[in-house]
Formats: structure tokens, C-alpha cells, sequence
């Protein structure tokens, strides 16, 4: 490794200026392109804290026991790298690559990982052992980290952790909205009062973690282990489990979603009439439909009119609302598998990270509408929405936002997308004979 420093930091560890930092980043970038000169950059122990680190190529870099305190790493490449006991905490790691990086015992605390890509990551607890002449192979003391990984307070927000290992991690507090988790290894992983709205836990074994006071509307867990998993506190309204999941007794002390007061036909005939009241008298008299965390499931809803009405992270599976009037109607995080929504207006309505599949939308409005008398184009947001296998035949999305869209296996014949943002979607199987993506943004599409 080239000379970084002769003099110790206040850590022990070896202080590297920038400049000596650019050189090894020069010669390790050489060594991956297999140039002349190039060498493997070895920076175990090093202190490299609020240095510049942004897209540097740092693949299967020895980074083990570093102090990268405060540095900016994002953008960078650390697949495969070794940060075994490294010091992160408050770094930027934005869109990082760190796929299958050793991540053991590294400390992340309040470092930011927004879209970062930590596919495979070992993110375990570890320990470092070093020979002592009296007492053989010893554990060695890392200042300021216990050797868990822990990412507390770290800001996740969209990171792909697919089949991550995260046994006994501490992320208390850490914000994973919209991560994608999906196969993840948590068992023992403490994510206390978490943020896990509309991420995917599909198929993470959540055996013994902690969960209580997390936040999970709109979070995908299907398929996943709940064994003795501690859900005390934990917001669930909206969450979408597998049958079998809400026999499990830890969601007793869950806060599910709520029925109805009055659940019967008149009380919901009541809630109704005064909707219609607050539209017809533009607020001034009546009371609009709240339903936000209620359970509305196999509810019959057909042609009612909703429109306005508060729908967020109410459960509404297989709920009937068919021709249903939804224009400028809160659904977001919603639970509306197989719910049926053939010829319902949905223009203008939020559905941002809503569930819908295996719903029936054939025919549905669910494009921009024109309101006040400018005439101003509010359009219908599907942002992250889940469409799997949703039947959108004949349905109309002109100008609707679907980025980052799920409509894996969706029917859209005939459907007019024209102008709608399909950017980030995925399409994959997706029936799109007789589609219009006239205008289309498709930025990102898969499927097509």
C-alpha cells in the first residue's frame, strides 16, 4: 500500500489527508482497470473522516476498521469492499453501490443511505481479535463501536437491501421508507419506532426483531417469518400480511386498522349523506368521509360518492366500489387488493404507494381532472403504487403519474396512458396490446 501518513489521529488510527487519499484512490483505479502501477487500495485503520470520497471506485477495497466519520461517500462504488468495523457514522453513502460489502459491526448511525444499493450486504454483528502475549487471540476494543451494525437514526429512504443479512443490527429510529428489503435476514435486528412505510419486507425473517412503535402503512410482508416478533406500538393499518399473519398474537398489541363506529348499513348510509352534504354545500354544511386506518373490507361501496373523501391507509380488501365516484379522494397506502373498482372515476385521487393487486379497474377513470375555474389539471398520482396482476383493461391514465409503478403481469389492454409518467415502472408481463403510451415517459420502464 503507498505511504498514507506517519503520524497518528486521535483514534489511533492513521490520519490521511486528501491528497495522499486521491492517490491511493488513483493507483486502486488503476489496479481495477488492470493498468500498470495500479494497487489495491488498503485503508484498514485509517482515518479518512470528512474527507471526499464521492464516486470514487472503491470495489473490493480493504476499508476494515476505517474512520470515515462526517466523509462523503456518495455515489461511490463499494461492491465487495471490506468495511468490517468501520466508522460511518454521519457519512453520506446517497446511491452508494455496496453490494455484498462486509458490513460487519460497522457503525451507521445517522449516515445517510438514500438509494444506495446494498444488495447482499453482510451487515451482521462481528468482532476483531488480536494476539496478546498472555492471553492468546483477544477481542480488540473499537472506540465508539460496539460491533453490532448499527444504523439508528440512519436515513434509508429507497435503499435496496434485497437479501441483506441483518441479524441482531440496531437500526432504532432509522428511516426505510420505500426500501426494498425483500429476503432480507433480520432475525434479532432491533428497528424500533422505524419508518417503514411502503417498504417491501416480502419474504424477511423478522424472527424475535423488534418492532415496536415502527411505523409500517403500506409495507409489503408478505411471506415473512413473525416469529416471536415484538410488534408492541407498531402502526399496521394498511400493512399488507398473508392471511395466516393476523393470527399471529403479536399483533394484538399492534395498532391495526380500526372498524367502523357504527358498522352497520345505516351508520355507513349516514356517514354517506353527510359526504354528500359537505360536497353539495362546498364544506359549509355535512361532514366529509374520514375512513383514514379503518377496516372497510368486503364493504359495499358500489357507486357511491366519495369524492374528497379521506382513504388513507384504510384496508379495503375485496371491498366492492364498483362505478364508485373517487374523484380527488385520498387512497394513499391503502390495501385495496382484488377490491373491486370496474368503472369507478378515479380522477385527481392520490393512490401514492397503494396496493391494488389483483384489483378489477376495468374501465376506470383514473386520469387528470380540471377543477376551479382556471380550469387547473390535477392529476391522478399511482407513485410506487403496487398494480400486480390488477385487470386495467379499457381504463383511462392519461396523464396520470405512475413512476415507480408496479404493474407486473397487469392487464392494460386497450388502456390510454397517453402522457401518463411511467418512469421507474415496472411492466414486466404486463398485457399492453391496444395501449396508448402516446407522450408516455417511460424513463427507467421495464417491460417495455
Amino acid at each position: 500500500m503507498p505511504q498514507v501518513a506517519s503520524h497518528q489521529g486521535s483514534t489511533g488510527r492513521r490520519a490521511v489527508s486528501q491528497i495522499q487519499l486521491d492517490r491511493v484512490l488513483a493507483k486502486h483505479r488503476a489496479f481495477r482497470r488492470n493498468r500498470n502501477g495500479g494497487e489495491r487500495a488498503t485503508l484498514k485503520f485509517c482515518d479518512l473522516s470528512h474527507l471526499d470520497l464521492s464516486h470514487a471506485d472503491l470495489s473490493e477495497a480493504d476499508l476494515s476498521g476505517a474512520t470515515l466519520f462526517g466523509a462523503n461517500l456518495a455515489g461511490s462504488d463499494l461492491a465487495r469492499a471490506n468495511l468490517f468495523a468501520s466508522d460511518l457514522r454521519l457519512a453520506n453513502l446517497n446511491q452508494a453501490q455496496l453490494t455484498r460489502a462486509d458490513m460487519r459491526g460497522a457503525n451507521l448511525r445517522s449516515a445517510t443511505l438514500a438509494g444506495a444499493i446494498a444488495c447482499e450486504t453482510d451487515l451482521r454483528d462481528g468482532i476483531i481479535l488480536h494476539a496478546d502475549p498472555k492471553e492468546g487471540l483477544v477481542a480488540h476494543q473499537v472506540p465508539d463501536s460496539p460491533l453490532i451494525s448499527d444504523m439508528s437514526g440512519a436515513i434509508m429512504v429507497g435503499a435496496d437491501l434485497r437479501r441483506a443479512k441483518m441479524a441482531n443490527a440496531a437500526a432504532v429510529h432509522s428511516d426505510l421508507t420505500d426500501a426494498n428489503l425483500r429476503g432480507a435476514k433480520l432475525m434479532r435486528a432491533n428497528l424500533a419506532n422505524a419508518n417503514l412505510t411502503g417498504a417491501d419486507l416480502s419474504n424477511v425473517d423478522l424472527t424475535e426483531a423488534v418492532l415496536e412503535g415502527a411505523h409500517l402503512p403500506g409495507c409489503q410482508l408478505t411471506g415473512a417469518v413473525l416469529t416471536k416478533t415484538r410488534l408492541t406500538g407498531a402502526r399496521v393499518a394498511g400493512a399488507i400480511f398473508d392471511p395466516e399473519h393476523l393470527r399471529v398474537p403479536a399483533l394484538a398489541s399492534a395498532v391495526t386498522a380500526a372498524p367502523l363506529d357504527d358498522p352497520s348499513a345505516a351508520g355507513l348510509a349516514a356517514i354517506l349523506a353527510a359526504h354528500a352534504r359537505w360536497i353539495a354545500t362546498d364544506g359549509h354544511d355535512g361532514l366529509r368521509a374520514r375512513f383514514e386506518g379503518r377496516d372497510l373490507t368486503g364493504l359495499d361501496l358500489g357507486k357511491a360518492n366519495l369524492a374528497a373523501a379521506i382513504l388513507t391507509g384504510a384496508v379495503m380488501v375485496t371491498t366492492k366500489l364498483t362505478r364508485a365516484r373517487l374523484t380527488m379522494a385520498d387512497l394513499s397506502l391503502a390495501d385495496l387488493r382484488r377490491a373491486d373498482l370496474a368503472g369507478a372515476d378515479l380522477r385527481g385521487a392520490t393512490l401514492e404507494r397503494a396496493t391494488l393487486n389483483g384489483a378489477d379497474l376495468t374501465r376506470a377513470r383514473i386520469g387528470a381532472i380540471e377543477i376551479g375555474d382556471r380550469k387547473r389539471v390535477w392529476r391522478a398520482n399511482l407513485q410506487r403504487c403496487r398494480l400486480v396482476e390488477a385487470k386495467l383493461a379499457g381504463a383511462s391514465l392519461t396523464r396520470a403519474r405512475l413512476a415507480g409503478a408496479d404493474l407486473r403481469g397487469a392487464t392494460l389492454r386497450d388502456a390510454d396512458l397517453s402522457e401518463a409518467d411511467l418512469s421507474n415502472a415496472d411492466l414486466s408481463g404486463a398485457e399492453l396490446e391496444g395501449a396508448n403510451l402516446e407522450g408516455a415517459n417511460t424513463t427507467g420502464t421495464c417491460g417495455l
